[in-house]
């Protein structure tokens, strides 16, 4: 990827949870181009280890580290490997998050003909351990994170903490409460953790991205033969670009956010990167 304006990151350590996914696997290569040592975390240690390859084989720092966010211990091993090998952490990308089918209902509105019905799943049908893994997973995989490598961050002017939001926090798309609930609840934690680090040097804020086809959205998206589902024409309808957005187009806010000649006084804002999305009423 090309990075036109680039900041310099020289000499800061990055951070990236999540970050053999699609969109923070771009992210840490991005962050790696502007010279930053990149330590990718990811539950999946297999494509987190690709990730970091991809960066060293362009002239990049990076190493991969296997991380459960949800895990105390694992992220104290985690910050303790990052520190021998990069030393303390500047930049913290929490991007580990998603949905689960069992957190998701099957209809738009409550429908009475079908409920009880075999194989039907309304919103009574949700299931109690589904929700809480992706409550759990999109917000105490950021604040546990936070609580381990912000201690590097204290007192250190130019540190920054970006958490990744949805437009699901400005108006719940439905199906999926539970994550829409959990992204809700990341902006509003940002805004709390902005004001709370204010004076000891940490900025934090977060983006929300739209609609991006990735591997956690695919079965919502896309039919089995390639032809785009109900729901994305109603997305498309819905979005003023008419079009999902490319991972690459998130960079730019991404830099933006962790570069502090451009951004030093920007704190507890959610950037929406959507295709207007969240400023369209339908009318």
């Amino acid at each position: 990827m090309n990075l036109d304006n680039k900041p310099d990151l020289k000499d800061k350590v990055c951070v990236v949870t999540g970050g053999a996914g699609i969109l923070c696997g771009d992210f840490s290569k991005a962050l790696a181009q502007c010279g930053a040592k990149v330590a990718v975390l990811d539950l999946n240690d297999v494509m987190a280890q690709k990730v970091a390859d991809e960066i060293t084989e362009n002239g990049g720092i990076a190493k991969a580290f296997k991380c459960n966010v949800l895990e105390k211990e694992s992220i104290k091993k985690v910050h303790k490997n990052v520190l021998e090998n990069f030393g303390t952490c500047d930049i913290l990308i929490n991007g580990a998050g998603g949905n689960s089918p069992k957190a998701t209902c099957d209809d738009e509105y409550f429908n009475k003909d079908l409920f009880g019905k075999d194989g039907h799943k309304s919103f009574f049908d949700l299931d109690k351990s589904g929700v809480e893994f992706v409550f759990n997973l999109n917000f105490m995989g950021t604040l546990l994170p936070t609580q381990e490598f912000a201690l590097d961050m204290l007192n250190n002017p130019g540190s920054t903490i970006i958490n990744i939001s949805s437009m699901n926090a400005f108006t719940p798309l439905t199906k999926i409460p539970a994550y829409s609930g959990a992204k809700s609840a990341i902006s509003n934690f940002t805004q709390w953790l902005a004001v709370h680090f204010a004076k000891n040097g940490i900025r934090v804020n977060a983006i929300a991205p739209g609609f991006f086809s990735t591997a956690q959205n695919k079965a919502l998206l896309w039919n089995d033969d390639g032809t785009p589902t109900a729901r994305t024409h109603k997305i498309l309808n819905a979005t003023p670009m008419g079009r999902f957005g490319e991972s690459d187009e998130l960079l730019g806010t991404l830099l933006w956010l962790v570069d502090n000649k451009s951004s030093g006084f920007v704190t507890g804002i959610i950037v929406p990167v959507d295709g207007g999305f969240s400023a369209y009423s339908g009318v």
